[in-house]
């Protein structure tokens, strides 16, 4: 499924517009809190598992959004105001994050780590 639209409402959510015409609405704390990239979740190369430290979550301008850019015809890149850019949020991936936002649930990264 791909996202027609992306509009930011109250500077405190993302709301996308889905090709099959239902819309996503997901609040930037989440959205960041959830930050798919190796620095915010880990990873794990040739058997080495990198675990990144607690982020900081009072940092100036880590809920805002400066910049969205598309990645190919399957992502976004966010850039935020405190400076991050380097979570790239699939299609697939903001889907699952809409359904888990009622329970503020985290994502599971520990079986790719």
């Amino acid at each position: 499924m791909n996202a027609l639209k992306i509009e930011l409402i109250e500077k405190k959510f993302l709301n996308i517009k889905w090709e099959n015409e239902t819309e996503s609405k997901i609040p930037l704390k989440y959205l960041r809190d959830e930050c798919p990239c190796a620095g915010c979740k880990g990873e794990t190369i040739l058997l080495k598992t990198y675990r990144p430290p607690a982020q900081q979550v009072n940092t100036p301008g880590r809920y805002a959004i400066n910049n969205i850019e598309t990645v190919g015809d399957y992502a976004v890149q966010i850039r935020w105001k405190d400076g991050h850019n380097t979570g790239i949020y699939t299609w697939d991936y903001l889907v699952k994050l809409d359904k888990g936002q009622d329970q503020n649930e985290s994502q599971n990264y520990e079986p790719l780590i």
